[in-house]
């Protein structure tokens, strides 16, 4: 049985774990990262140099109790307040504008932006869900992970059986055409992986830049198929990058639209809006998020796309 360390992080300021951490899940049956239906403890697995590790993150009175288990249980302790966002700081976000998201903050005090410092990892997740429904993502991240991810350590019995590590580069490379497809994945995203994967080494390094740093957004478009939301949503999750909103999202720039204007806007006229939170605007969008979104419900949806025919 893999050895077992435990830790208890103490904020210095309230952190919600699952609020926090939620941006780091593809859908309810993420076989990376998982909420408890009944104890709400999220549980992540993890890969680093030292190998895997499986993680379980509890609320608690007096802060966070965090155990994990495998090669790299320690690392994953030890980087445990990092990922729950304890340098993430709100502190400097005005929102005298905007009374009803100064309420929404007030009401949500443990809200943070996690720094998984997983870069290929978050920018594998990202790709997979380009110009396809959510849906349709997290099928193809359970499919592909169910298949060829190493199971998550852990005794058995206590680490649930759907938990896989993430796919390490070379993993995503050995992914036969067939099961990308089998998976509703088209060429352009698995070739868009598989390149990213010849230079993940080199993007997990900008994870020690500073936060908000344009570097890794730089690298990360040098990529051919990385564009500017992919490469936002990776450094979101990534480098917890607080001012890295996802432009040319479907939902978002609308959903921004009608929280601080009352009507439908484009890219440009999100960046717009956004401008006056420069340096905070993914914190905007969070609590936009949170907010729950004003928009009139009409107008037609994304359909489901099946490429499995093509």
């Amino acid at each position: 049985m893999p050895d077992r360390v435990m830790s208890l992080y103490r904020p210095a300021s309230p952190v919600d774990v699952q609020q926090t951490l939620s941006p780091l899940m593809r859908g309810r049956r993420d076989p990376t990262c998982w909420v408890h239906p009944v104890s709400r403890d999220v549980w992540r697995t993890s890969h680093t140099l030292a190998g895997g590790a499986t993680t379980v993150f509890r609320q608690a009175r007096e802060g966070v109790r965090v155990v994990s288990w495998g090669a790299a249980a320690e690392i994953a302790v030890d980087e445990a307040p990092t990922l729950l966002g304890r340098d993430d700081d709100w502190s400097e976000l005005r929102l005298d504008a905007l009374p009803e998201l100064a309420d929404v903050r007030r009401r949500n005090e443990g809200l943070r932006l996690p720094k998984s410092g997983a870069v290929f990892e978050a920018l594998s997740a990202a790709i997979i869900e380009q110009k396809i429904t959510g849906l349709e993502a997290h099928r193809a991240w359970d499919i592909l992970h169910r298949d060829h991810a190493d199971a998550a350590p852990g005794p058995a019995g206590l680490v649930p059986r759907h938990l896989r590590l993430p796919l390490t580069p070379e993993q995503w490379r050995r992914i036969p055409s067939w099961d990308w497809h089998r998976a509703g994945v088209d060429y352009s995203r698995s070739g868009t992986v598989i390149r990213s994967a010849t230079v993940a080494s080199a993007l997990e390094r900008t994870s020690g830049l500073p936060t908000g740093s344009e570097e890794p957004l730089r690298r990360l478009r040098s990529i051919v198929g990385v564009g500017v939301w992919t490469a936002n949503e990776t450094v979101q999750r990534s480098h917890g990058d607080p001012d890295a909103p996802s432009f040319s999202d479907y939902h978002i720039p609308n959903m921004v639209g009608w929280a601080l204007a009352g009507c439908d806007v484009d890219d440009d006229g999100m960046r717009e809006l956004l401008e006056p939170w420069r340096g905070h605007r993914e914190r905007v969008v969070r609590l936009i998020k949170l907010a729950g979104n004003p928009r009139p419900k009409h107008g037609p949806r994304m359909t489901v796309q099946d490429h499995r025919s093509h």
